[in-house]
Formats: C-alpha cells, structure tokens, sequence
C-alpha cells in the first residue's frame, strides 16, 4: 500500500558521515545506517581503523568509504568532509557521535580535564557541523544528529565537566537549528542513559554499579547499541522531517523523574 501519510525510514542513497565510528554506539550507527540503504562515510582518527569497518560493511552488501577524521584538529575535519563530497558528490547525514568521557569530582578537575572534553565534546561538534552544514545549505537538504546524554539534561555526581560539555551540544543544537532550518538542514541529538559498550563495560559488569544506575531507569535496564542506532535512524530519514532543534533522551524514564 502507497499513502501520502506513511512515514518513510529509508535512507536508499544518502550519503551519511559517521565520527568515532569505529566502536562503540558509532559503530552500531554505522551498521544501522548501512541496514537502511545509506553510503556510509566512516571515519575515524586513524584510517586503518576507519577502513576496517569500511570493509566489513562491504563484505555484508553495504555501501561504504573510509576517511580519517580528528575532530580535534580543524583542517582534519575539513579535510575529511570535502573528501566525501569529492568521493560520493553530497553529504546528506552528519552524525556526530565522536566523543570523550570521564569521571572528574568537581574539586579535582585540571585545567587539561576541562579544555581535553570541550575540545572534542563541543568545539569538535561545532567544527564538524559547521563543515557539514556548509555542504547541506548549498544542498538544500541535510540531517545532523550530534550524539549527546542525558547528561546533557540532568546533573550527575563526579561529571561536572561532562555535563557541561553536553550540555553545551544541546545549545548548539538548538542554535544551528533555527540557523539552518529554512534551509532545509535539521539539527537535533540524542540523549542516551548508560549503554553497554566496550567502554562502559568494566563499570556496568561491577554489580554494586550496575545496581546503583539501574536503580535510576524506570525501564529497569540500561540501553543498548541499537537503542541509540534506531534513534539516529529516524532523525536522519524522512520520517523525521518536521524535527528539528531536539534533544531526544533514549533513557529508560531517567530524565522523567
């Protein structure tokens, strides 16, 4: 059945960009991207590693390219994103998951703790999104998806400086989208809760940890790759096309409270 009114989640043809894509959530995006009929541009600060996953989508009957891409480092953002516009002739989904994460009690923090996080939470984001964004306003078209927490949107003990560089994604993401959004661009991000990942996993296997956050979930569990993956999905497609300047929490209920 054909229906105006049936939302559309493919993304047959797009041209997506994925930072840090080489584990993690950003490597279940990549896969979910690719499940849904996007090029995938992978990248990652080394391009063997970016390659890698390249050449696994490949072998599953993807569509994928490698670049490197530092989003520490201006000219490698840039570098990178007129790189796929070279390689694939437009960008159409920047997800910009790229990102650090620590524990830093509020009395402890360094001034290298502090300009290490923004530099790649927030300066790197902007960077990246300016560059992008650039593409799709001469396009006329584009999602980008900045990968946030929730965080972002409620305090947590020992992540000041995490929570501050989150929190400052989400204002970007508000800004850029009333910046770009008659221009056709959209502009939002996701908020995930704790997610088990090769990262987060010494601390989730810990039982007294674990017990502690899931204590926070209403849901009861903490997320999943592709809880996340799905997300960024229906941003970047069509389906999502009246969404724009949001931050939507995938968090088990914990923002609710």
């Amino acid at each position: 059945m054909e229906s105006e009114h049936l939302p559309s989640f493919s993304l047959a043809g797009r041209v997506a960009l994925v930072t840090g894509a080489n584990r993690g959530i950003g490597r279940g995006v990549v896969d979910a991207l690719a499940a849904a009929g996007a090029v995938v541009a992978v990248t990652a600060r080394r391009a063997e590693d970016a390659e890698e996953v390249a050449e696994e989508i490949l072998a599953a009957g993807g569509s994928a390219s490698a670049h490197a891409l530092d989003v520490g480092d201006i000219g490698s953002i840039r570098s990178a994103v007129g790189d796929v516009v070279d390689r694939h002739g437009r960008l159409d989904v920047l997800v910009a998951n790229a990102g650090l994460g620590a524990n830093h009690p509020a009395l402890d923090v360094v001034e290298q703790d502090w300009d290490e996080m923004f530099d790649v939470n927030a300066k790197g984001l902007f960077f990246t999104a300016q560059a992008a964004g650039r593409v799709m306003v001469a396009q006329g078209a584009g999602r980008i998806i900045a990968i946030s927490s929730q965080a972002s949107l409620v305090g947590i003990r020992d992540h000041a400086v995490y929570c501050a560089s989150k929190g400052a994604v989400n204002q970007l993401v508000r800004v850029l989208a009333l910046e770009w959004g008659d221009r056709g661009v959209t502009v939002n991000a996701v908020a995930p809760t704790f997610v088990r990942t090769p990262g987060t996993a010494e601390r989730l296997d810990d039982p007294d940890y674990l017990r502690g956050v899931v204590d926070r979930i209403p849901v009861g569990h903490v997320g999943t790759i592709a809880d996340v993956a799905g997300a960024v999905v229906y941003l970047a497609s069509d389906a999502a096309a009246m969404v724009t300047g949001t931050i939507l929490p995938v968090d088990g209920g914990w923002t609710a409270q």
